[in-house]
């Protein structure tokens, strides 16, 4: 989709894939050896499961999806803490990144829209330090709205006060970047750092 450098107000992110990526899969490959699982299952077991899924879109606390989790493996709280600690071991905030969307930010209103639990607030300022680059921030499970539903586009591109032909969105899911598309976004895949900002170049003049 062609878009004239002009008309571009604004960039929004996606986080989990994006910003930040399991760059180390040491970790969730020791976890799930330990378990008697793959990698594979314990990330849908995470990220796909029912319970998972309504935690995304804020209709079950986290507490009680985690709860599910560790019933599978039979994990005590202790258990269940550890769990986590080693299965997010291996994520990696791409700070290049963060600092391009920071400066990005003189010219271009910036969102960021992931699904994402409701505790991501919290677990996000006490690791990593990158909210701040953002203007508007929507997470799935605050709104109870999630990709690659419609409404949770609109609902972003109404807070940053923009039409779907001024916004640019990346994402690594291609059902939400094509869900995008069909709004009338400017969407870009991404599959690493360099191929998305080289494409964002071409939309906007980096």
């Amino acid at each position: 989709m062609n878009a004239s450098k002009n008309t571009i107000k604004a960039l929004i992110w996606d986080m989990g894939g994006v910003l930040l990526r399991t760059e180390d899969d040491v970790p969730r490959k020791r976890l799930a050896d330990r378990l008697g699982t793959t990698r594979r299952s314990l990330e849908e077991l995470v990220f796909a499961s029912r319970s998972a899924q309504q935690a995304m879109r804020g209709l079950m606390p986290i507490e009680e999806h985690w709860l599910e989790v560790g019933k599978v493996f039979h994990l005590n709280d202790q258990e269940l803490l550890d769990f986590q600690n080693e299965f997010w071991a291996g994520d990696r905030l791409d700070e290049e990144l963060v600092d391009t969307i920071r400066a990005l930010r003189s010219r271009y209103s910036t969102g960021l829209l992931s699904n994402a639990w409701s505790d991501i607030r919290e677990v996000a300022g006490k690791r990593f330090r990158f909210l701040d680059a953002f203007d508007v921030i929507v997470f799935s499970a605050e709104v109870k709205m999630a990709k690659p539903d419609a409404p949770i586009y609109t609902h972003i591109l109404n807070r940053l006060e923009v039409e779907p032909s001024e916004a640019v969105f990346v994402d690594d899911f291609k059902e939400n970047v094509d869900a995008a598309a069909r709004l009338g976004i400017h969407a870009i895949h991404f599959r690493s750092q360099e191929q998305a900002l080289q494409e964002l170049n071409e939309l906007i003049a980096v």
